[in-house]
């Protein structure tokens, strides 16, 4: 049987991503060194090490991750062509967002947002190795200009899961430890409105493990979660539901109390047979493979063929849920979710009233 802990693997286009790393791909840290005209030292030289490891901490682990798979493949695109990543040249970092928008090698084409996330990771790469890539350099800005005048489509977005939906797939749960923790990230994550990574990152207290994302408290009105989010720290009130039944706070509480956990992780795999809980902290993607399972069980969006559905569901649907449902001031769904902008929230609602502010009748027509 296999394990619910799966590493995360990166893929590419051309489906090759099992190539071992060029020395020249791993070298991420080599501009971070002590002064030429200063000796060594015990000291320093650890003090090197450590801030080594600090560009990586200035990022997410799954951006991180997304990173090194940038640079792997345009490291291997360029070996390919018989040139080398390394100087940077804009001429060839344009002739690769070509390449990546029409590829002539029959590899598939990427979305518009894939390759505009493909020059992030680069630029951040090359800074890390002492480059500055200027996105405005005509050789990359006139070639994305052009990418996204003629291939640029609207964002295709995942399905919401709404208030009926939620309630749907956590009644298809068996109250067994695993259901009983699989009901708790449901829950929990539809009401905080959290990221699948927020959900496993979780721990039970403050500094519990040296991997932690965030720890909770729990409270007589609701539980407090303290986050260490992409856009930084952040606090999410979860208050307690109106019957245990459908309370995310009570589905937490039961899941801690059954599974003996009052220390470290917050969500960890279990046994095979279910019925005693591991040490190891879950995967992220369990909490999307959680979300597909129980849309199905659940027959949500059953006039659709499966194959559709499961592509319409995946952990972002979750916080679109909540942005969807939640029948409140905006700015306290634009809280929840942890986002700078009202704009950004309106992206994930997709049921709500647009045109309860009227801007032509207040202008008088």
């Amino acid at each position: 049987m296999p394990s619910e802990i799966e590493k995360s693997t990166p893929a590419f286009p051309d489906g090759k991503n099992d190539e071992p790393l060029d020395e020249r791909d791993q070298e991420s840290s080599v501009s971070i060194a002590l002064p030429s005209h200063v000796a060594g030292s015990g000291t320093l030289d650890r003090l090197v090490d450590t801030a080594r490891d600090y560009p990586k901490a200035s990022t997410a682990e799954n951006t991180n991750k997304a990173y090194a798979a940038d640079w792997k493949h345009f490291a291997r695109w360029c070996r390919m062509r018989g040139t080398d990543p390394l100087p940077l040249s804009p001429e060839m970092i344009g002739l690769y967002l070509t390449d990546l928008a029409a590829p002539a090698s029959g590899a598939p084409t990427l979305s518009v947002s894939t390759i505009d996330r493909r020059l992030s990771g680069l630029a951040w790469n090359y800074a890390q190795r002492g480059f500055s890539l200027d996105r405005r350099n005509r050789h990359i800005a006139t070639v994305l200009a052009g990418i996204k005048r003629k291939h640029a489509r609207p964002p295709a977005q995942k399905a919401a899961v709404m208030a009926e939906d939620i309630l749907a797939m956590v009644a298809t749960l068996p109250y067994d430890l695993r259901g009983l923790r699989d009901r708790a990230i449901l829950l929990l994550g539809y009401s905080g409105g959290l990221r699948r990574s927020e959900i496993v990152s979780l721990d039970v207290h403050k500094d519990d493990t040296p991997d932690s994302g965030g720890w909770i408290e729990s409270l007589e009105k609701g539980a407090l979660l303290t986050l260490n989010a992409k856009t930084g720290w952040r606090e999410v009130e979860i208050g307690r539901g109106s019957k245990d039944q459908t309370c995310p706070v009570h589905a937490l509480e039961q899941w801690l109390h059954f599974a003996k956990i009052d220390f470290g992780p917050v969500f960890v795999g279990t046994s095979r047979d279910g019925k005693r809980a591991l040490d190891e902290r879950l995967n992220d993607k369990h909490v999307a493979r959680l979300i597909k399972r129980t849309v199905l069980d659940a027959g949500i969006r059953a006039e659709l063929p499966e194959k559709e559905r499961l592509a319409l569901f995946s952990g972002h649907s979750l916080r679109a849920g909540l942005a969807s449902s939640a029948e409140v001031d905006e700015r306290y769904v634009q809280k929840q979710l942890g986002h700078a902008s009202a704009e950004m929230t309106r992206r994930y609602q997709r049921r709500r009233d647009r045109f309860r502010v009227n801007l032509t009748k207040a202008a008088g027509l």
